[in-house]
């Protein structure tokens, strides 16, 4: 990580903290995509977000000024850092009042970095990479294909995260032109008085999704598809995180009904592929914002095209659906759909009844459930003994809801809460979320009924 560098700043700042920054690495393809999908989405919005780039060198500005030129039609202020070429201030987009270049000295680490800041009223988004060494490629050196080239950082909606990166890159700016810098703190605090709801986040992910897709067909070599894949995951995980933490009654809920829901699956000593289903369904299990973002995507037709080889299909959740846009995640997308199912039938959206209804959706609907009351009864309950004995009775009493065998499952699992143990909450590494890359995770089994004596 180069000395001086945003990027190292920010990994600075967050190295001893309670929350450090996880990074990952990023194929170009992959950051073009993203990119991409993050900028156009400005075209599309009327919120007049404040834009910060770095784009390494003046003459990749150059290739991207025209598109620049239509974003700062739609942005309040753009700030544009990068190591100066001949011709990028002759460029008619870098004459418009409220695009300003920062001309960066030849040893300026900020000259090495890609980064794409954007702070808007209704959301924020970042991708912020520095490109990978000489030392860092090994013994191979830079690969041939410039869509090869590694780069090592993270992309976020994180509000706060983005929201630090764009005063450190403001920092950075001051230094070059301090009036330019005073302009953007004026822009940046008149943002953060406005408020931002998670969704607001779904169109943008939709689209980033299916930015990403769209270049996973145009990939060839499979370590830029596996690329791509891991980060159309890492767009669902990243939007479910911050629909937690804005959700101040219940900002765990996510990895709590994981953990939950992974301990049941091993309790009925259910295969790895089939916890590791359960782990994903879990943190998505929350995914509402996206039924309004589904026509960014592609049309839902393709969905249909999957039904009859993958029933009980999900046509009647969009924000299920928009998950089947990726094959890994169609049973996943089912297993969330159907925890709204009940045991004697009376459920939606298909009305199954009993072992109809998948196993993964019947244990996602009771972890959540009961995850649920036992964050209603933090407030009611003194002891954590009294706080799980209430919620699991709470359970019980639905019982027209629930599987009665996966009742007893969460009777046992109650009483060794009572004895001390231990479920080891734990939020994934997001930037590490190539462990979810199983075909497993899209296996036809889900289209089979799964008795709970059956694991």
């Amino acid at each position: 990580m180069l000395e001086g560098s945003i990027l190292q700043k920010l990994e600075l700042s967050h190295r001893h903290s309670a929350r450090p920054i996880k990074f990952g690495v990023y194929y170009k393809n992959t950051l073009v995509s993203l990119c991409h999908a993050l900028e156009d989405h400005i075209l599309t919005d009327e919120s007049q977000p404040l834009v910060i780039t770095a784009f390494q060198q003046g003459k990749w500005y150059l290739q991207e000024a025209q598109r620049y030129g239509d974003i700062a039609q739609k942005s309040s202020q753009i700030a544009i850092m990068a190591t100066a070429d001949t011709a990028w201030a002759e460029h008619p987009t870098s004459q418009l009042a409220n695009v300003n270049l920062v001309p960066l000295d030849t040893s300026d680490p900020v000259g090495q970095e890609w980064h794409l800041i954007i702070l808007s009223p209704k959301y924020t988004a970042m991708v912020l990479c520095q490109e990978l060494s000489e030392a860092d490629y090994g013994v191979g050196g830079r690969p041939e294909s410039d869509l090869e080239r590694k780069f090592y950082g993270l992309w976020t909606f994180e509000p706060e995260l983005v929201k630090e990166t764009a005063q450190l890159a403001i920092a950075h700016i001051n230094k070059y032109n301090p009036e330019l810098g005073n302009q953007l703190t004026a822009c940046l605090q008149s943002i953060q008085s406005q408020v931002a709801t998670p969704e607001d986040l779904g169109t943008v992910v939709a689209r980033v999704v299916g930015y990403l897709k769209t270049e996973e067909k145009n990939t060839q070599p499979r370590s830029l598809d596996r690329n791509l894949v891991s980060n159309e995951i890492q767009a669902f995980l990243r939007m479910a995180q911050i629909m937690d933490a804005a959700d101040i009654t219940n900002p765990m809920a996510a990895a709590e009904v994981m953990a939950l829901s992974e301990t049941m699956g091993q309790m009925l000593e259910l295969p790895a592929w089939q916890i590791k289903r359960l782990r994903l369904a879990g943190l998505l299990h929350r995914i509402d914002p996206l039924q309004r973002a589904e026509s960014v995507l592609e049309s839902t037709s393709t969905y249909q095209e999957d039904m009859a080889q993958s029933p009980p299909s999900c046509p009647l959740v969009p924000g299920a659906q928009v998950l089947r846009t990726m094959p890994r995640l169609r049973a996943v997308a089912q297993i969330i759909t159907h925890q709204t199912e009940c045991w004697d039938g009376s459920g939606k959206p298909a009305g199954l009844v009993g072992d109809e209804i998948p196993l993964e959706s019947r244990i996602l609907a009771l972890a959540a459930d009961f995850q649920c009351r036992v964050n209603q009864q933090k407030a009611f309950q003194s002891s954590p003994e009294e706080i799980v004995t209430q919620a699991l009775e709470g359970c019980k009493q639905q019982s027209h809801r629930f599987d009665p065998k996966l009742l007893d499952t969460l009777t046992l699992l109650v009483m060794g809460l009572q004895q001390g143990m231990e479920l080891g909450v734990k939020i994934p590494k997001i930037s590490s979320s190539m462990w979810l890359l199983d075909a497993k995770l899209d296996s036809d089994r889900m289209s089979e009924p799964i008795n709970i004596s059956q694991p």
